[in-house]
């Protein structure tokens, strides 16, 4: 008998971009605190996805929910992460995303506690072991690089390829995305 397919976003927010996965905030399902995954066994889930969640966490913190979510992925299964890029050369942009964030303790980015840049990101999720591949990200020079990604294996809104403020050739809202896949 074949086990049901797990699919798991965290901090799911009012995205709701993919049906059929199991959405969840983080006072349901915290990253960092094991006895909140107690649904789960280990090695069950297939697929997750985190939008703009571990910019949230310290550089620390990250190797710490990374290896948490590669205790219960199955062998070759994937988190997909997309958090705020630090090299997407546009001054209000960072602003926006910046530590702290900017206006009122409300604002969703007044808890960020890092700005990740395609190293700090791949060295995370390399140091709890998986293996990265690199989707949507701006190198040193602010140039943007796309790899080819499927949405079916995890819409990210916040995307070149499906928000629409970056349509039409012109990026205004990218993020930095990554498939970490567990070896």
């Amino acid at each position: 008998m074949e086990k049901k397919t797990i699919k798991l976003v965290i901090g799911a927010g009012e995205y709701r971009n993919n049906p059929g996965w199991v959405h969840t905030q983080e006072e349901e399902l915290n990253l960092l605190e094991e006895s909140t995954w107690y649904r789960f066994e280990k090695s069950s889930i297939s697929a997750i996805l985190a939008e703009h969640v571990w910019e949230h966490l310290t550089f620390e913190q990250g190797v710490q929910a990374a290896s948490l979510c590669y205790n219960y992925l199955k062998p070759s299964g994937y988190v997909r992460c997309a958090v705020p890029d630090g090299y997407f050369p546009d001054g209000t942009y960072q602003q926006i995303v910046q530590i702290g964030g900017p206006g009122p303790k409300e604002h969703p980015a007044a808890s960020h506690k890092i700005v990740h840049t395609y190293h700090t990101l791949q060295k995370m999720f390399e140091l709890a072991g998986f293996k990265v591949h690199l989707l949507e990200y701006c190198d040193e020079n602010g140039i943007f690089h796309e790899n080819e990604w499927n949405g079916e294996d995890g819409v990210i809104f916040r995307s070149k390829k499906f928000d629409p403020r970056n349509q039409g050739g012109k990026l205004v809202f990218p993020s930095l995305i990554i498939d970490a896949v567990k070896n």
